[in-house]
């Protein structure tokens, strides 16, 4: 199975940016869709951003025109990189296939901490 290995999660001050990586131990390019996740305190786990194998992409209201996904297929990496953060931004931040069952995928990774906070 692929092992996914997320970083670059940090804290951050309001306005700040952070590029986060997902770490694939074999090939995302033909996986239908990847995603970031992201799961707050006390809230579920939700689904932020996506990247189909055609590169076509879609975001949460939430994060639209401040955060951007995209891939390295040549590192087997998942990148999101995010500008203006918010508050509201702080989580723990997972990537796994959209929808989050895909055979090859056995479970969650570790998450990237992600605090925005003064």
């Amino acid at each position: 199975q692929v092992q996914l290995v997320e970083s670059g999660g940090g804290l951050v001050q309001p306005g700040g940016s952070l590029r986060l990586s997902c770490a694939a131990s074999e090939s995302i390019a033909f996986i239908d869709r990847m995603g970031w996740y992201r799961q707050a305190p006390d809230k579920e786990r939700e689904l932020v951003a996506e990247i189909s194998y055609t590169g076509s992409t879609t975001y949460a209201d939430s994060v639209t025109g401040r955060f951007t996904i995209f891939k390295d297929n040549a590192k087997n990496t998942l990148i999101l990189q995010m500008i203006g953060l918010k508050p509201e931004d702080t989580a723990v931040y997972y990537c796994n296939a959209v929808p989050p069952d895909h055979p090859r995928f056995g479970s969650w990774g570790r998450g990237t901490q992600v605090t925005v906070s003064w």
